[in-house]
């Protein structure tokens, strides 16, 4: 009997023309939420000989507790995916093909390779672009030996380090020590008047279980625990900076690179590149906030495959949230981005310069030029009250592909209308041609000439 009799004429020849082609096709089935339900489902892809390239489980949303979904992606041909779904028909619930097409973006040339699983990170852990043991004759440290050889044994340790390790114990010297008080003693003191409320509520929480105090300096592995146990979120060891692509590609997997150097003790608040103040001081915090490593990840899974144009605005966009970003709490302006909650200097002054910024007319807008960094005595306008990390990277991914023809479209418009986590109120992102919503004084980092498209 024809499997697919009960379909429309045009349905049918569809499916008849893919016939004999091996397609990655995407199932969404429903069934009871009991013992063993999902084991007799898979029973009838054990034996069509069929593998599972991918499970994922969640409880219905329409009867939970009653009913569970799972959705299973298979790599088989037309008429196997149609026998199979036959034959369930008795034990799932409901059993749809969400998806199916010839091709598997894993197996296209024209996709940039990216980690499929968490260990694949390895292949890239000393791929960095710099930093690490290697210093620009203006760092602070150039000149000074021991600090460089102290870079290099902390690049060493981040290069032979594997996924599944113990994040090796570092002995701190007495300076670095010094250093790390210093730092930690002035950023303590604004964190209650300057810090977001999330980055608050986890700071006492370190201190009591990560040893984040004066007089000494905290291990990854112990704040990587941590954080594992909040959020799911790890840290890994890295000798320096790696390409955005690289970057986002951890966060995908809740994994976050985080360096072990500590700033060079002549100049303790100020850094040119990231050190293990600003990751323990101003990312570790906010990672244990479920919202916050949500949308972490969520942009970390938009990066996956992404050409380059995508990665960098969503690098631009990480910029000015996770890095510099700032939110409104009970109309105050508080800041949630580490490279401001990291820097006792841009902590200070970025607040009492936000409040002089102000909104101009929406059908305005400034040009603007890409940045490279953000320095003490610059800063971006942004601030919040709708971010959620709960949204979809589909979402994300759909807003970076439309094209700026009629409506302006930004990989930030996802940040509408959300619950949870608050983010910008103005996010100073180019990624398009078209303006909307400009901030008269701001500082944007664009990925072309462009005008501002802020929300």
């Amino acid at each position: 009997m024809d499997s697919t009799s009960g379909m429309e004429p045009a349905a049918k020849r569809a499916l008849t023309e893919e016939d004999g082609k091996v397609m990655d096709t995407t199932l969404l089935l429903t069934t009871k939420h009991t013992p063993g339900a999902l084991l007799e489902v898979l029973t009838y892809f054990k034996a069509a000989n069929v593998n599972l390239l991918h499970l994922e489980s969640r409880d219905s949303q329409d009867h939970p507790g009653d009913e569970a979904n799972f959705l299973v992606v298979v790599k088989c041909e037309r008429q196997v995916t149609d026998s199979i779904l036959k034959n369930i028909a008795g034990v799932a619930l409901h059993a749809n093909v969400v998806k199916s097409e010839p091709d598997s973006p894993l197996d296209d040339p024209t996709v940039p390779w990216f980690p499929t699983k968490i260990a694949e990170l390895d292949k890239f852990a000393d791929r960095i672009l710099s930093a690490g043991s290697e210093l620009e004759s203006d760092h602070p440290g150039f000149k000074d030996p021991v600090y460089r050889q102290r870079r290099a044994y902390f690049a060493d340790i981040a290069i032979k380090y594997r996924h599944g390790e113990v994040i090796p114990r570092v002995e701190y010297t007495d300076v670095e020590v010094q250093t790390w008080t210093t730092i930690f003693t002035q950023l303590r003191n604004l964190y209650q008047t300057h810090a977001c409320k999330e980055h608050n509520r986890a700071f006492p929480l370190l201190e009591k279980y990560c040893n984040f105090r004066p007089g000494t300096l905290p291990q990854l592995e112990d704040v990587s625990n941590f954080l594992q146990s909040k959020t799911g979120f790890r840290l890994r060891p890295v000798a320096g900076l790696l390409s955005s692509r690289d970057f986002l590609a951890g966060l995908a997997f809740r994994v976050f690179h985080s360096t072990q150097y500590i700033r060079h003790h002549t100049r303790p608040l100020y850094t040119p590149e990231p050190d293990i103040c600003h990751e323990l001081l101003g990312h570790a915090p906010l990672f244990a906030d479920p919202s916050f490593a949500a949308f972490s990840q969520e942009i970390g899974l938009a990066s996956l495959g992404a050409p380059d144009e995508w990665i960098q605005k969503l690098a631009t966009l990480y910029w000015f949230t996770v890095e510099y970003g700032m939110c409104r709490e009970d109309g105050e302006l508080k800041a949630y981005g580490a490279g401001l909650l990291s820097s006792f200097g841009e902590l200070k002054v970025s607040l009492r310069l936000v409040h002089r910024f102000k909104e101009t007319d929406t059908n305005r807008s400034a040009s603007c030029r890409r940045v490279a960094a953000i320095r003490q005595s610059t800063f971006p306008d942004f601030g919040s009250n709708c971010f959620d990390g709960q949204t979809s990277t589909y979402s994300i991914r759909s807003s970076l592909r439309m094209e700026s023809s009629e409506e302006p479209s930004t990989s930030v418009d996802f940040l509408r209308g959300t619950k949870g986590f608050r983010s910008i109120l103005h996010v100073c992102v180019c990624v398009c041609a078209r303006a909307r919503a400009c901030v008269c004084v701001c500082v944007c980092a664009c990925v072309h000439v462009c005008k501002c498209v802020c929300v």
